[in-house]
């Protein structure tokens, strides 16, 4: 059986009912993203310890803790040490010393704002390629990594629509760049479909062999020349010709991370916790 989870807030943000939830289905692990109306590394301390005494009380374990720290931050405008630097790293801080209270071994950061062309030759090098990028940002994710090898905890960076590593390929290329063991990738194969890379075999092959450190699911239909995407339930949308080759894939190399359910779809007239409902037995199916 699957270590079988899912990000709390995509049930509700009232995190005991999205833990009440969670013991109904008997969902064992627990990703921590938003709890009542803030996002974790924001909590003060009277809310982690309502927090704690929910988790201990329901009888969960925590996964995650999976702020969206280094999100949205340009590479080329940002400087090791500078304001905006700093302050993702404040909230990093604050995120590893939840995770050891949560005795939590993973916690998730995001990798700056794409760019969409990293690499070229041929002349697009002279045209068209963003030079010194990935250079940068391997230099700006160097002081999170390094303060996660102090504090014993891996910092899973995930794969995301609008990042600088939005494929599998990319996020195996980093961590074989970064070459530190608390460096891996949270692999969203769903948003790698905004990199148009397919799932699998392509994906899930990049990240064999110890750079797949945690892993989210979620089905939808990606239309890129329009900008456009709509969240469906799992098995229903582009992710759907992948499911069965993943999970196939996970069992016969023995991942015994965490499959955590990106619960995001809200349907016609429904609630997000409706959405998660209506993709459980398909996620039990394909994982448990």
């Amino acid at each position: 059986m699957g270590k079988l989870g899912v990000i709390t807030d995509g049930i509700s943000r009232d995190f005991e009912h999205a833990l009440r939830v969670m013991n109904e289905v008997e969902l064992e692990y627990a990703e921590l993203q938003y709890l009542w109306e803030k996002e974790v590394g924001d909590l003060n301390d009277d809310e982690m310890d309502r927090a704690k005494s929910l988790v201990d009380r329901y009888g969960v374990k925590v996964s995650c803790i999976s702020r969206h720290n280094f999100a949205g931050l340009l590479v080329g405008q940002t400087e090791v040490g500078d304001e905006q630097h700093q302050r993702h790293m404040d909230g990093l801080e604050r995120c590893l010393a939840m995770a050891e209270a949560f005795a939590c071994p993973r916690v998730r950061i995001m990798s700056f704002r794409r760019e969409m062309i990293l690499f070229g030759k041929d002349g697009a090098d002279h045209w068209i390629v963003s030079h010194g990028a990935w250079d940068r940002l391997l230099q700006l994710l160097k002081p999170a990594v390094d303060l996660a090898a102090r504090r014993g905890i891996t910092l899973v960076l995930e794969t995301g629509n609008n990042a600088m590593v939005p494929s599998a390929y990319l996020g195996r290329k980093l961590v074989d760049d970064i070459g530190s063991p608390h460096l891996k990738i949270l692999w969203d194969p769903g948003n790698c479909l905004y990199a148009s890379e397919p799932a699998f075999p392509e994906g899930y092959a990049s990240l064999r062999g110890g750079a797949l450190g945690h892993f989210h699911i979620k089905d939808q239909i990606v239309d890129m020349p329009k900008a456009t995407v709509a969240f469906c339930s799992l098995g229903k949308g582009q992710m759907a010709p992948y499911l069965e080759g993943i999970a196939r894939g996970l069992v016969e190399d023995g991942y015994d991370g965490v499959i955590s359910f990106e619960s995001v779809y809200r349907p016609p007239g429904g609630d997000f916790e409706a959405g998660f409902r209506s993709s459980l037995d398909a996620f039990r199916r394909l994982f448990g």
